[in-house]
C-alpha cells in the first residue's frame, strides 16, 4: 500500500504536498466566500474559479512542453514561491480591506497561469521520483495527498474562515508553500531519474498531440477527462451554493461538505493503492459510479444525508483520477510524458474557464440541485459510451502477450528444425 514511500525523494516530495495542498484548500474555502461576500453571485464565483482555470485553458500544452525540456525540480522551486507570494498578497489585501473583484480575479489567474507550469512539471516529476514499478503506487499515494489535504484543508479554512478571518486563511496557504521548497532543497539529485528531453524543434506541441492521437490508450481517458472535467469537477462552485443557498449555511457547513468528500477520497484512495485495477474498463466502470453519486448528491433531502452521500462522492472522484493517471503515466513515452500530463491538466483543470460559469449560472438561476446534475449525468453517459472502446483495449492487450509467445515457440521450433538439418 506505501510501498513508493520506500523512496527518501518522494517521502519528502509527498508530506510536502500534504502541507502545501492543505494550504491550498484553505485557501480555496476562503476564495470561494469571499467572492459570494462581495457579490452574493454564483455567476461571479463561477468567473473566479474560471479565472484561476483560465490559463492552462489557454497555454497549457506550452507547460508541458517546458516541463519536458527543463529540470522539473528547478521549476518547481519558481512555481511553488510565485504561488506562496500570491498567497501572502491576497491575505494583505483582506486584511487591509481593500481587496475587490477586479483584484481577485487578477490574483486568481496569477495562480492560474503559475500553474499552467506547476501542474505538468508537479505530475510528471512523480515518475523521477521513484522506480516504474512503483509508479502506479505513487500516483495514488500523491492522489490520497492531495484528498487527506482537502479533508484538513477544508475543514481548518472553515473553522478559521467563520472565527478568525478570511485574511488568515489566505496567509496560512501563503506559509504552507515552505514545506515543499524544503522538501525540494533536502532531495538527493544524484537519485532522480532525470528523464533525456527532447532536443528543442518546432512543432513538438503538434508531435505530442499527434502522439496522444494516435494512442487510444492516452486519447480516451482523455476525452473522458475532459467531459467530466468540464461539467463534474466544479464542486469549489457547487458546493458553496449548494452550502449557502440549499442548506443556508456558511463556511463552516462548506467546510464540511468539502472534509466529507476528502474523507471519502482518501479512503477510496487507501482501497486503490492497495489493490490497483489494472483493466482499462475500470475507468469506465468508474466514471458511472462516480456520476451517480453526484446525482444523489443533488438528490439529498438534507444535510446529514449530504454528508453521507459525499463520502462517496469523494471515493468515486479518487478512484476515477487515479485511474486515469496511472493509465496516462504508464502509456505515456518519458520523452513525451510532460506534453501528456499537460494534456490532463487541461482537461481536467483548464476546462473549468468554460464549466464553472456555467454551472455557476446554472446554480444561481436555476438551483444549486441542478449544478450538481449537469455533471452527475454526463458522467454516467461518459463512463458508458468509453466501455466498449476500452474494453476492445483490453481485450487487444491480453491478447498481446499471448501473440508474443506463439511467436516465440514458432521461433523456437524454425531453430530446431534448422539445427536437425545442419546436423
Amino acid at each position: 500500500m506505501f510501498s513508493s514511500l520506500t523512496s527518501r525523494n518522494y517521502r519528502l516530495f509527498f508530506f510536502g504536498q500534504m502541507i502545501s495542498v492543505s494550504g491550498n484548500w484553505i485557501q480555496t474555502v476562503a476564495q470561494s466566500f469571499l467572492v459570494l461576500d462581495l457579490t452574493h453571485s454564483g455567476l461571479a464565483l463561477g468567473l473566479a474559479t474560471g479565472a484561476r482555470f483560465g490559463p492552462m485553458f489557454l497555454f497549457g500544452p506550452w507547460g508541458g512542453l517546458l516541463a519536458d525540456r527543463m529540470d522539473k525540480r528547478r521549476v518547481l522551486y519558481v512555481t511553488q514561491s510565485v504561488c506562496a507570494l500570491l498567497g501572502l498578497t491576497m491575505s494583505v489585501l483582506v486584511a487591509t480591506h481593500t481587496v475587490n473583484m477586479p483584484l481577485v480575479y487578477a490574483i486568481a489567474a496569477g495562480f492560474g497561469l503559475t500553474n499552467v507550469f506547476d501542474s505538468p512539471a508537479r505530475q510528471s516529476f512523480i515518475s523521477e521520483l521513484v522506480p516504474r514499478d512503483q509508479l502506479a503506487n505513487a500516483v495514488v499515494l500523491n492522489s490520497i495527498t492531495v484528498n487527506s489535504a482537502r479533508v484538513f484543508g477544508a475543514a481548518i479554512g472553515g473553522s478559521v474562515a467563520a472565527f478568525l478571518g478570511l485574511a488568515l486563511c489566505f496567509a496560512l496557504d501563503g506559509v504552507s508553500f515552505a514545506a515543499v521548497l524544503a522538501g525540494l532543497a533536502m532531495m538527493d539529485g544524484t537519485a532522480i531519474r532525470k528523464a533525456i528531453p527532447p532536443e528543442p524543434e518546432r512543432g513538438q506541441i503538434r508531435a505530442g498531440l499527434r502522439y496522444v492521437r494516435s494512442t487510444p490508450l492516452l486519447l480516451v481517458p482523455l476525452i473522458m477527462i475532459a467531459v467530466i472535467g468540464t461539467l463534474a469537477w466544479e464542486f469549489q462552485v457547487t458546493l458553496p451554493l449548494l452550502a449557502s443557498k440549499t442548506f443556508h449555511g456558511g463556511p463552516g457547513t462548506y467546510g464540511a461538505m468539502t472534509a466529507s468528500m476528502g474523507l471519502g477520497a482518501v479512503g477510496g484512495g487507501l482501497v486503490i493503492a492497495f489493490r490497483a485495477p489494472t483493466r482499462a474498463t475500470a475507468l469506465a466502470t468508474s466514471a458511472m459510479a462516480w456520476g451517480a453519486a453526484i446525482v444523489a448528491t443533488a438528490l439529498a433531502p438534507n444535510l446529514i444525508t449530504e454528508y453521507i452521500v459525499l463520502l462517496a462522492v469523494g471515493y468515486g472522484s479518487i478512484t476515477f483520477n487515479s485511474l486515469a493517471k496511472s493509465c496516462l503515466q504508464l502509456a505515456a513515452d518519458p520523452s513525451m510524458r510532460g506534453r501528456v500530463m499537460a494534456l490532463w491538466a487541461l482537461a481536467w483543470m483548464g476546462s473549468t474557464p468554460i464549466g464553472g460559469p456555467i454551472v455557476g449560472a446554472v446554480g444561481e438561476f436555476f438551483g444549486a440541485r441542478w449544478s450538481l446534475l449537469i455533471g452527475g449525468i454526463p458522467t454516467v453517459l461518459v463512463g458508458m459510451a468509453a466501455l466498449r472502446v476500452l474494453r476492445a483495449i483490453d481485450r487487444s492487450s491480453a491478447a498481446a502477450p499471448a501473440q508474443e509467445q506463439t511467436e516465440e515457440r514458432t521461433e523456437e521450433q524454425a531453430g530446431e528444425q534448422t539445427e536437425m538439418l545442419q546436423g
